[in-house]
Formats: C-alpha cells, sequence, structure tokens
C-alpha cells in the first residue's frame, strides 16, 4: 500500500462500503492505520459514529458518514456523487447472502442481492474511475469470493461474485499504464456476520478453512503491491480453486446433487 504524504492537509481518502463489522472493518481500520481519512457507507448510522469515534480516537482519522441502501438507486446515486470529488481508494465489500433456493426466495430479495452485490459494484466503480484516472492514482478493490470461481448451490450468489471477478478482469487490461490498480479479493469461508444475518449454519465447516479479517486484508494488500488482480487469500483456497478448475464441470454438478439430497448448503462468505 502507498503511504501517504505527512502533510495532513493532504491525506489520501478511502471509501469504505459496508464497514460496520468484518471485512469492511478490517479493510477501513487498516487504511486509517495508514493515514487515510475515510468515507463511510453503509445502512446503520450508528455504527458507523462508533468506528468513526474509534478511529479518531486512535490515528486522528476524520470520517465522513454516507448512510446509503446500495439496494436502492437513490442510494447508489448518493455515494456516485461523492465518488465523483475522487477518492484514492475505493474498496466495495457491500453485498450479501442468502438462505433459502432460488425458487423459494422472494424476488424482491433477489433483486436487491443482485442491486448490492453487483450493480452497485458496477455503479460506483465507474463513479470513481474518472478522478482516479485524471490524478493517475487511484486504487479499486472489488470484494468477490471463492464462490465466484467454484460455483456451489448459492446461485445468485456464486452468479453476482462471478460477474464482480469477470469484470475486475476485464477493467484491468483497459486500466494497464493508467496508474489506477483493480482488484477482484476472492476470500473463503471469513468469521463475520455475513452468514448469521443470511439465517445459514456453519457449524459443518472445517476450522481449517475458516480464515480471519486481518489475513484477508493483508493478503488483499500485498497481492495489490504485487500487481494480482486477483486474490485469494488461504493457501487452502488457492489449492482449491486450482483443483476446481481442473475438475468437469459435470462432476461437480453431481456433488452438488448428492449434497442437496444430503440436505447440506454450503455457502462462501466474504
Amino acid at each position: 500500500m502507498s503511504m501517504p504524504s505527512e502533510d495532513t492537509s493532504a491525506r489520501p481518502v478511502a471509501l469504505v462500503t459496508g464497514p460496520t463489522s468484518g471485512l469492511g472493518a478490517g479493510f477501513a481500520k487498516k487504511f486509517a492505520s495508514h493515514g487515510y481519512d475515510l468515507v463511510l457507507v453503509a445502512r446503520d448510522e450508528e455504527r458507523m459514529r462508533v468506528l468513526a469515534e474509534e478511529m479518531k480516537a486512535l490515528y486522528d482519522t476524520e470520517c465522513e458518514i454516507l448512510q446509503s441502501d446500495l439496494a436502492t438507486t437513490s442510494g447508489r446515486e448518493k455515494v456516485a456523487l461523492r465518488l465523483g470529488e475522487g477518492v484514492e481508494v475505493l474498496v466495495n465489500n457491500a453485498g450479501f447472502d442468502t438462505s433459502g433456493e432460488f425458487w423459494t426466495e422472494e424476488p424482491k430479495l433477489l433483486q436487491a442481492q443482485l442491486d448490492v452485490n453487483v450493480t452497485a459494484v458496477m455503479q460506483l466503480t465507474r463513479a470513481a474511475l474518472p478522478a482516479m484516472i485524471a490524478s493517475v492514482n487511484g486504487t479499486i478493490i472489488n470484494v468477490a469470493s471463492v464462490g465466484g470461481l467454484l460455483s456451489g448451490r448459492g446461485s445468485t450468489y456464486s452468479g453476482s461474485k462471478a460477474y464482480v471477478i469477470s469484470f475486475s478482469e476485464g477493467l484491468s487490461g483497459g486500466l494497464r499504464g493508467m496508474g489506477v490498480r483493480i482488484q477482484a479479493l476472492c476470500p473463503g469461508f471469513i468469521r463475520t456476520e455475513l452468514h448469521q444475518r443470511a439465517g445459514i449454519d456453519m457449524s459443518s465447516i472445517p476450522k481449517a478453512m475458516w480464515l480471519s479479517v486481518d489475513e484477508v486484508v493483508a493478503a488483499s494488500l500485498a497481492d495489490l503491491e504485487n500487481g494480482k488482480v486477483i486474490s485469494i487469500p488461504g493457501i487452502q483456497y488457492k489449492v482449491l480453486t486450482t483443483v476446481g478448475r481442473l475438475v468437469p464441470r459435470s462432476l461437480v454438478r453431481r456433488v452438488n446433487k448428492q449434497r442437496s439430497a444430503e440436505g447440506g448448503r454450503a455457502h462462501n462468505g466474504r
């Protein structure tokens, strides 16, 4: 991660969506510790204020709070307007999973998931890029998932994260030489509120498959410095995704069908 100038009047700014817990909070704290001011974007204004006070006390970080629901057009437009003013870093972290099958979930919930996981990522990236390109300086981290590389039974979640990966990877080629870095971060299971909020029972997941927020944030930033567009934290997930790409898709479908018959549900969290 590039370090900011000692001149606090010119402190760089990182905008983080979904910063009230988990990975979003991890990124917010890391950038604050490196001298960045923050723009925090979430629905829960009270939790953002608590985080802002903590960052001010620890790092003298100035935090701008944008209460916004990224599932709505007006919410996305509000954040896009702020990004148009210019930031050095954008972390598109906000996203959510669902616990039911595709055919049983409410269409409104599925549309909201698509709007947060996909539409917001596209629109906020588009809003941030002109100022970044003009200043020849910028970083965009789009939080995807190993679920976007190895589709499981969470079809809409995996599909939304596959979009984020393909979108980021394709955009990276067009941005080459412009001073803007973009990354699709593909973590596996992280101990965050994602699964609890979705009502997903994760008790069957082996301990070896869990990653900490700090591990994922550190891997993401290290991969940024090394120019990696797709970041897969954890050796276990590097192996899993490598092997998964070599396994015939017909076999993957049969395995998922068997797991369905056994009543299992596996989700890849952020």
